[in-house]
């Protein structure tokens, strides 16, 4: 009994203090936003343990299957890579047993739908068309090996205008298998293409990032249409190899993502020399961490030149809204140190936006290199054969307002590389370069030019395969008029995103990338709006975590 009553003294006295602590309460995990997270932020998850690869590929295909074909429809993905959760089982073990391979390790990823990937993973390569589908491509694209080397993630392909907007006069971001997608920041507004797909996933976060590709604009400009950062990189920086080709002398593969951070990263990983891609033999040996360019103070003393004549006059008809915001951000540029020289115009200007170079080069460049897999269901494997294609499959390939083809009919009709061709492609180097961009830098001893991107802006650059860097500058005002862009889609419209375009010379790519990050940290207009409610997917990580994924 006293041994008793003393325990009971004993634990009387000892209780209290007990009840006296502050009870350890477990803090809830913090989980990044999968509308704007970054790759650091999902990194930085992942390395904790917060959440999995296999999570992130459950919630963005959450994400995907919300928006794509329900709700608001933006039919921005043609397919999802079945072998996808598989694949990031295997790099999660990876991270725990021996570490990330990259910065991008368990990273998913939406590639454009005219970029490769080994069909027996599950997934076509078809530019949007009916008539490669369940065509054998060879092996992955050369960027999509660089990819899966860093530990990244096919997560799936993004829609786009068909063939790159390279069949006839059809509405951006259309193609047969993805239908007509559209802008998420106004309803049926155009998502500019042809990487439209691309622009919208990484406009709200249907994957970490995109890949899209430029010919003449189609990574620019729909990465200025959907608020996105986006990098065209000089033509031989990245590689070409496995992707279905326009033109050999103006094609680029870039990224397009939520920041130039992320773009910075991918555009690292991506770029390098491919022995099954000539062009990329010519590049500079080191291929630079562009990540290493991120500096705030990176147009501090930097000569910024704005080449009006024919992209910001009267022969030009941009609305006032991207005219102010223009003009407004030539005042940041200053206010961050830069010297603007305006004008600085491009001798070539007024023969550039007249001439017809650009098309006899890409009509003579896609006849000679529309080939298709050795297998190929539809036996189609040539541009002959393609256009016939279409006009026996009217279902698929020309539904009411998406008949037209009249750029294959065109390229069909070339005499391939004749002398009238070699004459066209020395005529737009001589016009891009010597007499263009670079004619404007050394006038003026520029280190970059500035333009709205939309227009004009991108050709240029296109026809001499220089570089272009993109990042938000504003959006259309609520009360701007809404035009008719396409049989589904509108352009302009309230809210609608425009980009801010920084041009250089050959691999110009570091310097154009710190030009373009000092201006978005300072400005921040990709914050400044988001896209319309039902556009914008609701499950997280949470639900995911919990089990309660949509």
């Amino acid at each position: 009994m006293l041994i008793h009553s003393f325990l009971l003294v004993a634990c009387s006295l000892i209780q209290p203090a007990r009840l006296a602590t502050t009870p350890l309460v477990r803090q809830p995990i913090a989980l990044p936003d999968l509308y704007e997270a970054s790759i650091a932020e999902l990194q930085a998850g992942l390395a904790a343990g917060h959440f999995s690869s296999v999570d992130l590929v459950k919630a963005y295909i959450a994400r995907i299957d919300e928006v794509n074909l329900k709700g608001p429809a933006l039919r921005a993905v043609i397919e999802t890579n079945p072998s996808a959760i598989a694949i990031a089982e295997a790099l999660d073990v990876e991270r725990r047993t021996q570490g990330p391979r990259s910065a991008l390790h368990g990273i998913p990823i939406l590639l454009k739908d005219n970029i490769a990937t080994i069909a027996s993973e599950g997934m076509n390569t078809t530019a949007g068309s009916f008539s490669l589908l369940g065509s054998i491509v060879p092996d992955d694209a050369g960027v999509v090996k660089r990819l899966r080397k860093a530990g990244a993630i096919i997560l799936g392909k993004a829609n786009l205008s068909e063939f790159a907007e390279y069949r006839g006069n059809l509405a951006n971001g259309w193609s047969g298998r993805g239908g007509q997608s559209s802008n998420a920041y106004f309803p049926s507004a155009d998502p500019c293409g042809s990487s439209s797909g691309s622009g919208i996933s990484a406009s709200i976060g249907l994957a970490a990032v995109t890949l899209g590709t430029e010919t003449d604009g189609s990574i620019t400009c729909p990465s200025s249409r959907n608020n996105l950062a986006g990098i065209k990189p000089t033509v031989g920086l990245t590689s070409r190899a496995g992707v279905i080709p326009i033109s050999e002398h103006q094609d680029t593969v870039g990224p397009m993502t939520r920041s130039m951070t992320d773009a910075a990263i991918v555009l690292s990983i991506i770029a390098g020399p491919d022995p099954n891609d000539n062009f990329t033999l010519a590049q500079p040996q080191v291929v630079p961490d562009f990540t290493q360019a991120l500096q705030t103070n990176a147009l501090r003393g930097k000569r910024i030149g704005v080449p009006r004549r024919g992209f910001l006059d009267a022969t030009n008809d941009r609305t006032a809204d991207i005219l102010n915001a223009f003009e407004e951000a030539l005042n940041v540029l200053r206010g961050l140190g830069a010297t603007i020289i305006d004008p600085a115009d491009l001798p070539s200007a007024d023969e550039i936006l007249a001439s017809n170079n650009e098309t006899v080069v890409l009509n003579v460049d896609f006849k000679a290199r529309t080939k298709t897999p050795c297998s190929n269901p539809s036996g189609v494997r040539s541009l002959a054969d393609l256009i016939d294609f279409d006009n026996n499959n009217p279902s698929l390939e020309k539904p009411s307002g998406y008949t037209d083809q009249s750029i294959l009919i065109e390229a069909q009709a070339t005499n391939g590389f004749d002398a009238a061709y070699f004459a066209s492609l020395a005529a737009d180097h001589e016009m891009g370069g010597a007499q263009g961009i670079d004619a404007a830098l050394q006038a003026h001893d520029l280190n970059a030019l500035v333009l709205p991107s939309d227009g004009p802006t991108t050709t240029p650059a296109a026809i001499v395969g220089y570089p272009i860097v993109t990042v938000p500058l504003g959006f259309f005002s609520d009360n701007v008029t809404i035009s008719r862009a396409g049989p589904e889609t509108v352009y302009p419209a309230p809210g609608v995103p425009f980009g801010l375009s920084f041009l250089g010379t050959a691999f110009s790519e570091f310097d154009l990338i710190g030009f373009a990050y000092a201006y978005e940290q300072k400005t921040q207009t990709r914050l400044a709006r988001k896209a319309f409610p039902a556009a914008i997917p609701t499950t997280q990580l949470s639900d995911i975590l919990s089990g309660n994924d949509h």
